[in-house]
């Protein structure tokens, strides 16, 4: 079977969940199937990969109409395929394209949905209303949708009750706990400026509404005067968004010491130190469907401290591997909190439980053997072959 993948992130190209997982399950498929892969930006030294610029005609466009114009430089090269396979709104018109003109199944992998993400219009402009449309056509059409979670697989169904419940499957987000393991090299933390003989909590994620930063900044006031906080946190979605996290970043260092701001994206042997010597990892989500950032810090051996949504309970074992913080939402697609100074007094109260808690230790420990045992990438490929067999049958 040859599987052409289309994504906007591919290696060196990763700044998101959607990119590691694509990247992990095509090194662990490519033993098993033919496995083609199709990437925005330069072409990649590597064998089945192919890079595509944006064409110089769109080059001042929208960015949505970018997208749609990389999209159909890739449509031609899928031809000969028996199954494409894409991964977010931005491949997911290729593949939807693709599939028309060479009478092949599409697959779905489903990392986000454009209507739980209002505020890219802040991003788009009217580029939102562009990449809605893309991903409703392709997900009602598809073979087959493969939710991360099965928080994400309700949030499809809602999002386009058009779709069959029996073409969307879930099949989890992986980790490499090889690759991924605790690394404690205390010269390597404090080269990033964070002490490892002091207390500190980590945050990894891109600076977009979803990640919920601002929330966590304005919680990170009740900490502990010597506990550390670490901001592995870069590549804001609008200027409006990075202005108001270096607003928050600068009221918190005028009251306290040790706030870290690492914003440049940092290589997996730094981060995997930092979070090996977290004593907390903290994931403030509002729009999560599964989180492989929470799988990454547990594989180190942290716990977590995350937002009760999405799939992050199905991640995330309250009360063994980490804390859930409640979250009551606004029912308008955005993940806001109907109340948000008690989110955020209550992510403060999270915090300091966690901290105060004395198990700190054995949630980590336990965390590290979930991840281990229950998302490998082997077990998740062969639950991907199996949705690949079923859209190529039905």
């Amino acid at each position: 079977m040859r599987v052409d993948f289309v994504t906007k992130e591919y290696p060196p190209n990763i700044y998101g969940g959607a990119g590691v997982h694509i990247t992990e399950l095509v090194k662990v498929l490519r033993s098993r199937i033919q496995a083609r892969v199709h990437a925005f930006g330069e072409p990649v030294q590597e064998a089945d990969t192919f890079g595509y610029r944006t064409p110089s005609a769109y080059s001042d466009a929208n960015p949505a109409i970018q997208t749609m114009a990389t999209d159909l430089e890739i449509v031609q090269a899928i031809k000969g395929a028996n199954l494409v396979h894409s991964h977010t709104w931005y491949a997911n018109f290729a593949g939807h394209i693709a599939s028309m003109l060479h009478g092949i199944p599409h697959v779905i992998t489903a990392h986000s949905l454009e209507p739980l993400r209002p505020w890219k219009a802040e991003q788009l402009g009217g580029g939102y209303a562009v990449s809605s449309f893309i991903e409703r056509a392709a997900y009602e059409q598809a073979k087959r949708v493969i939710a991360v979670s099965h928080g994400m697989r309700r949030d499809i169904l809602k999002a386009y009750p058009e779709l069959d419940p029996n073409k969307v499957e879930v099949v989890y987000n992986g980790i490499d706990s090889q690759k991924w393991q605790p690394l404690h090299e205390a010269d390597m933390v404090r080269s990033l400026g964070v002490n490892p003989d002091q207390r500190s909590v980590i945050f990894v994620g891109r600076i977009t509404r979803q990640k919920g930063l601002p929330y966590f900044l304005r919680a990170a006031s009740q900490l502990p005067q010597d506990v550390q906080l670490v901001l592995c946190a870069g590549a804001p979605d609008t200027p409006e968004i990075k202005a108001e996290v270096e607003h928050l970043v600068s009221e918190l260092s005028k009251t306290r010491s040790g706030v870290v701001w690492i914003p440049e994206h940092l290589p997996q042997p730094k981060l995997a130190a930092l979070l090996s010597n977290a004593d907390a990892f903290v994931c403030p989500s509002i729009y999560e469907p599964l989180g492989i950032v929470n799988l990454e810090a547990m594989a180190c051996g942290a716990p977590v401290i995350a937002t009760a949504t999405g799939g992050i309970p199905e991640v995330v074992a309250d009360g063994k591997t980490g804390w859930l913080v409640p979250i009551e939402q606004v029912d308008d697609g955005s993940g806001t909190p109907v109340d948000e100074n008690k989110f955020v007094a209550d992510w403060g109260n999270a915090l300091n439980a966690a901290l105060e808690s004395g198990t700190l230790k054995s949630f980590g420990e336990a965390g590290r053997i979930r991840a281990v045992e229950e998302f490998s990438w082997e077990s998740i490929a062969t639950r991907t072959i199996e949705v690949y067999s079923r859209a190529v049958q039905s």
